[in-house]
């Protein structure tokens, strides 16, 4: 059984303040009203993981990601944080290859690969993710685009490695530019998606990866996404910096 997860991507959002109030919120919604199998990552910035990590303590069903790491193991790369030091703080999670990290600061297929594998030395589960523009949406191209990136980025992993993944799609020409996707386009490049895991690991592998969605998701449409059968939970941005907009996105399973 693959997982469903929701994993709320804070990114440069949140005093100290508010980034407590709001995971204390959630964990307190997800004690008193969550009672079903998908589970929460919260990933905040970079000096929120040990407070929120302190906070979230032994709470069924929660657990702490980081929105990025650095493709180096350590050394003197000013301003960088290593898989390592990521893992030393109990972080369990780390997005890795976010739309915006591709775009605004340049990071190729191969860097995410190192990265990917960084990640999985010290035990962290990545959450790769995968996507496209518009200009390649209108052309046609985007299923052979986004199954390069996974091959780019994933495919050197062996098989033990690869189960560990969790895959988030992003179909970055329906964010912030007043394009929908559709939950019929969601289903569609979720199961592309898994047909390319399945043509490189086998069926098996493939079936027991977990796909999120990470398309301005939110609590009105969380339900008929989920409801897509390869459609395995989302990777939400501005919804999950409220916190009952959030624990409802996680009760739509």
């Amino acid at each position: 059984m693959r997982k469903k997860i929701v994993a709320g991507n804070w990114k440069m959002n949140m005093t100290f303040e508010e980034g407590q109030t709001l995971t204390s919120e959630i964990l307190n919604m997800m004690k008193d009203e969550h009672s079903g199998d998908a589970i929460a990552v919260l990933n905040p910035p970079f000096p929120h993981i040990f407070p929120v990590k302190k906070l979230i303590g032994e709470a069924k069903g929660v657990f702490i990601g980081a929105q990025n790491c650095s493709d180096k193991e350590a050394g003197a790369f000013t301003g960088e944080v290593s898989a390592k030091i990521l893992a030393s703080f109990g972080v369990q999670y780390v997005i890795i290859g976010h739309s915006e990290r591709r775009e605004y600061f340049k990071e190729s297929n191969e860097m995410l690969a190192t990265k990917v594998k960084l990640a999985l030395a010290n035990g962290l589960i990545p959450i790769f993710c995968c996507g496209e523009s518009l200009e390649i949406r209108t052309a046609g191209t985007h299923e052979p685009n986004v199954k390069f990136q996974l091959t780019e980025g994933l495919f050197d992993l062996s098989t033990e490695d690869f189960a560990k993944i969790v895959i988030a799609y992003e179909p970055i020409w329906a964010i912030g530019t007043g394009k929908t996707a559709t939950s019929e386009e969601a289903q569609e490049m979720h199961a592309a998606l898994r047909r390319h895991v399945a043509s490189k690991y086998g069926k098996d592998i493939a079936e027991n990866t977990s796909i999120l969605y990470g398309g301005s998701c939110n609590p009105k449409n969380a339900q008929e996404l989920f409801g897509k059968p390869d459609v395995d939970g989302g990777l939400i941005g501005g919804a999950s910096l409220k916190s009952r907009d959030f624990v409802d996105i996680i009760k739509s399973f």
